[in-house]
Formats: structure tokens, C-alpha cells, sequence
């Protein structure tokens, strides 16, 4: 953490168009337009959350609400899982879902939805065996850390690593003080074992001031997390303030490194301070960011090793060209033409999906449309 009398610098914040990046003087150029199809692939979805691909093809997605949903060739079955113990208030629910990295024969899932603990609501880890669909009794891996009075931030992604480990982002719970206690889980990034014990090789492991589960902090709401292909890199979407906790906008794409304090709430848009790590782009107005990939088909010319972000306040999917560490470019797609967008996969045939949250807590449609799953191609 930095000390309270560290430099604060506080660059100036403009009235900047919807798509304002802090990447220093060489702000990266807008890349060249791709041509495009989108089709709708499944409709009658309620509050969807997450999707991805199994490796057998069929599409996995979460409804907030509790229920998993299972499509095959675009067709949805019309029998919901439901999930036991999810409790939905407000921005919690069932969030994200991972496959285990050897799902093709061990038929482990892992989801992360909100409990409720002493009337408070908390984000839980557990995994199952999956059937044709159907799940099996869960196993805690991340039993959970207090919540708060309010239901909010509570981010909520997974992935796995390349080192095979398991990362969680946890959102601050609207708490900011909690982002930068390190005996506090909230507002950071976590990194476990398959089966939820802590990698003896984590950056604060072995200290008594620290929790052992952390792998980043200083984060306000992160809900979108990939793994870059070849680096192993790992680049999360957060959610910048709103107004009732600091000027709104300055979302941000970040490079998530071990040990790094991200500086929420001591930093926030274009400010910088010592001892904690600046976004790799940073926008305002706000768009929201969610779910994250990084494109490694074929079938989109020119995308490989590119990362998509879907955005909810900014209706849109943003395609962003990194060289390593380094942005270079960026595209916006499906700007204000499907409502919001809550998250993003690649397909096995190498198309772009991407589900709409036009039904959640704050979106337009909750008394009319369901919501859908787009295929880009």
C-alpha cells in the first residue's frame, strides 16, 4: 500500500467522446473496420450472466436468477439446472462459470454465485459434476468472505491460468476501504487451487499481515478476466466509480501482475500514484465493461490474439490490439445496435458470441424481450 504522504498527480479529465483512452501521449489509433455478420443464435434468456463453450461444443450459460442453461447447435433446452443456494439481490445472483482444464474428462464446472450470510450476501466458489446438463451435488472452493449491507460489487470472474490455477476477481462490496486491507478478500484478485487450497507460491503467502488467497488488490469491481495465449498474461475489465464514490467514468482495462496494488480508491481515471499500477486504457463516460476473451480462431481476419470486451452503459464490444504488454489499436463493434452487452466467448467454429443484458437489474426490457446470444462472424 502506498504511504498516505506519496505523490498524487491528477492529470486532466475532459469532456472526452464515449471512447477516451489514458495510454499516456500515444494514445493508439481506431483499427481498420472489420466486415461483419451478426445473427441472433439463441433467444429466451432471462438475465444471463456468463457464457462459454465446452470442449464438446454445447454453450454453457448462467442466469442470474439461479439456473444454467445448456444450448446445442444454437437450439436451447427448455429444462433450466437450477442451482442450489444461489440467492439473487440485486447485482448478485449466478455470475460467471469456468471449465475446469480438463473438463473433457474429469466433467468439472466451476460456478461463483452470490449466498447469504448473516442477512448479507456473499460470492461463493463451488464446482460440479456435470451430465448431459445435469449437475451433482456442488463442493465448496471458495466457501466465501462477509459481505456487506448493500448488493453490489461483487465483480465477479473466473479463469484459469495458465499455471493450471484458479483466479477470482472480488468486487470491494461498495466499500472502498475494504480494496486496500490486506486481511479483507474483497476487492481483489484471488488465485487458488483446482480444489480451493492457496498455491504456497502466492505473493503474500506466508505473511501475517495478509491474506494468502491474494494475487492483486486495490480493485473496485472487476467483471471480465482472460488469459493472454502464448504470454500467460492476465488482463481484467473494472468498473470505474459512478458519483457517489468518485467522479464517474474511468473504467479500465488492466494488465494483472502478482503482488500489484491497482490503487482503488487512493487512485482512480488518469490519476497516478507511487506504489500503485496505472490502467493500460482507461474510459470516460463510463461503459461498463463485463466479460473479456482473447480471439484465437481463424474466422474473423485479422483478430487473432485480439481481446474483446462486452460493455453494458456503452452498448458495445470493443476490439483491442495488444503487441504484448502494448496497446496498438482498437475497434468499436455493435455500438447501440443490441442493447446492453454483459459478456463474450469464441465459438468452436471460430465466431464471436455474445450474450445482451437487456433484462437484468437495470436494464429496459425486464417486463417485455428476453434476452439473446449473439453470434459475430
Amino acid at each position: 500500500m502506498s504511504p498516505p504522504g506519496a505523490p498524487l498527480r491528477r492529470a486532466a479529465i475532459l469532456a472526452l467522446p464515449v471512447l477516451a483512452l489514458a495510454c499516456g501521449a500515444d494514445e493508439p489509433p481506431a483499427l481498420e473496420p472489420t466486415p461483419h455478420v451478426v445473427e441472433v443464435f439463441v433467444e429466451g434468456l432471462k438475465n444471463p450472466w456468463a457464457l462459454d463453450f465446452a470442449p464438446d461444443g454445447r454453450l454453457f450459460i448462467t442466469e442470474a436468477g439461479g439456473h444454467l442453461r445448456v444450448a446445442t447447435g444454437g437450439v436451447l433446452d427448455p429444462r433450466p439446472e437450477r442451482v442450489p443456494g444461489v440467492v439473487q439481490e440485486w447485482q448478485g445472483g449466478l455470475m460467471d462459470l469456468a471449465f475446469h482444464p480438463d473438463f473433457a474428462n474429469n466433467r468439472l464446472l466451476y460456478l461463483a454465485y452470490t449466498v447469504a450470510r448473516d442477512g448479507k450476501g456473499m460470492t461463493r466458489v463451488s464446482r460440479f459434476r456435470e451430465e448431459e446438463g445435469a449437475l451433482g451435488a456442488p463442493q465448496v472452493v471458495f466457501e466465501g468472505f462477509p459481505g456487506a449491507s448493500e448488493n453490489k460489487h461483487f465483480g465477479c470472474r473466473l479463469a484459469f491460468g495458465a499455471d493450471g490455477k484458479l483466479y477470482l476477481t472480488l468486487g470491494e462490496r461498495h466499500e472502498r476501504q475494504r480494496a486496500q486491507d490486506l486481511m479483507d478478500l474483497n476487492g481483489k484478485t484471488l488465485r487458488l487451487n483446482d480444489d480451493g487450497s492457496v498455491p504456497a507460491d502466492n505473493p503474500f503467502a506466508g505473511r501475517a499481515d495478509a491474506r494468502p488467497e491474494i494475487f492483486s488488490y486495490g480493485h473496485r469491481n472487476s467483471q471480465g478476466m482472460a488469459v493472454q495465449p502464448g504470454t500467460g498474461l492476465i488482463f481484467q475489465t473494472e468498473h470505474g466509480p459512478t458519483g457517489d464514490d468518485g467522479p464517474g467514468g474511468g473504467d479500465e482495462v488492466n494488465l494483472v501482475e502478482a503482488g500489484r496494488n491497482y490503487g482503488w480508491p487512493l487512485v482512480h481515471h488518469r490519476e497516478t500514484r507511487e506504489g500503485t499500477v496505472p490502467p493500460l486504457l482507461e474510459y470516460t463516460p463510463a461503459l461498463a465493461p463485463g466479460g473479456a476473451v482473447f480471439y484465437t480462431g481463424d474466422a474473423l481476419k485479422g483478430w487473432k490474439g485480439d481481446f474483446l470486451f462486452a460493455n453494458l452503459v456503452g452498448q458495445c464490444l470493443v476490439r483491442v490490439k495488444f503487441d504484448g504488454r502494448k496497446v496498438v489499436g482498437q475497434e468499436i463493434l455493435l455500438r447501440r445496435t443490441h442493447g446492453r452487452l454483459r459478456d463474450v466467448a469464441q465459438g468452436p467454429d471460430g465466431a464471436v458470441y455474445v450474450i445482451t443484458s437487456n433484462t437484468d437489474w437495470n436494464g429496459s426490457d425486464r417486463g417485455g424481450r428476453t434476452d439473446r446470444v449473439l453470434r459475430v462472424r
